[in-house]
């Protein structure tokens, strides 16, 4: 390490916050927030970390104020920042799913297609990728930065919205209707482009970026360990390709195996009951905390 290196580091104050700590809490890296500071502690003094809102971290990443932060695509592409893409990571503050920047109108709304926004009005948070997309279709209308409740405008203050979801669940609930989808955004690392030209930086990021990857990676898998007669395993391996490339080793009983493997959580509930049919005695599930390929 160098005399006193630091790696300022950004991370998203807002929607994405506890999501984030989690995950990198998970990356072995515990983050405490204070709500007097906006400077949390972290348990590695090789960080410095800052709580920025995601919609900023970009553009102070760009500018080297930071040296690197995690936002979302979205807001890279709406600062039209230039910075270094160290990993995308699939997680948000709800789901494992994408978010989605997406058109919406009110049900009953006679816009069916981007084609009919000529000469309309619309409100939202992402104004520039709204005009982008406009561009891109030809079709002239008005943008309005939206400051908030942006669903509830829709039904009176203008003819349709650009807002992020999920799962679009908060969109049918105002009685909106997704037209079309602008942009599917998943949270990023990024660097600032001087900061990745500096080896003891770089090194610390794809230190970062690799346990981050892990953990996420962990979260939607489990170990499993079983006991198999000998005579056996060639039939369970061969029966059940879920257990591919497993630890096998002796046990101190004669003709009998361990085998221990790692496999998609989503499945375990069906596999199980085949183990046991196959022949394995003993079968454990354990959560993992990282999984690094």
């Amino acid at each position: 390490m160098k005399s006193n290196s630091k790696l300022r580091f950004g991370l998203p104050k807002g929607s994405l916050q506890d999501a984030t700590i989690e995950k990198m809490a998970k990356a072995g890296f515990n983050i405490q927030v204070s709500s007097r500071s906006y400077i949390p502690y972290v348990d590695d003094d090789e960080l410095e970390v800052r709580l920025i809102r995601a919609q900023e971290i970009s553009r102070y990443v760009e500018l080297g104020y930071l040296d690197c932060g995690i936002t979302g695509h979205d807001w890279i592409m709406e600062n039209s920042s230039s910075v270094h893409e160290v990993g995308e990571f699939l997680f948000s503050k709800a789901t494992r799913q994408p978010a989605r920047w997406v058109l919406a109108v009110p049900e009953e709304s006679k816009i069916r297609s981007v084609k009919d926004l000529q000469g309309k009005r619309i409100a939202t948070e992402v104004v520039h990728l709204t005009r982008q997309y406009l561009k891109k279709n030809r079709v002239k209308a008005d943008v309005e930065f939206s400051w908030g409740a942006t669903e509830v405008k829709a039904h009176e203050l203008v003819d349709a919205i650009v807002e992020i979801t999920e799962t679009g669940s908060s969109l049918r609930a105002n009685n909106l209707r997704i037209v079309d989808t602008l942009l599917v955004s998943t949270p990023r690392l990024i660097a600032n482009k001087k900061a990745w030209k500096d080896s003891w930086k770089r090194e610390k990021l794809e230190t970062l970026a690799l346990l981050l990857r892990g953990a996420l990676e962990a979260e939607a898998k489990v170990g499993l360990k079983m006991n198999i007669a000998e005579k056996n395993l060639r039939k369970l391996l061969d029966e059940l390709p879920a257990l591919r490339n497993p630890t096998i080793s002796n046990l101190s009983l004669k003709g009998w195996v361990a085998v221990e493997t790692i496999i998609d959580e989503h499945i375990v509930r069906e596999l199980i009951p085949q183990l046991k049919a196959a022949g394995a005695e003993g079968i454990i599930e354990y959560p993992l905390n990282k999984v690094v390929y």
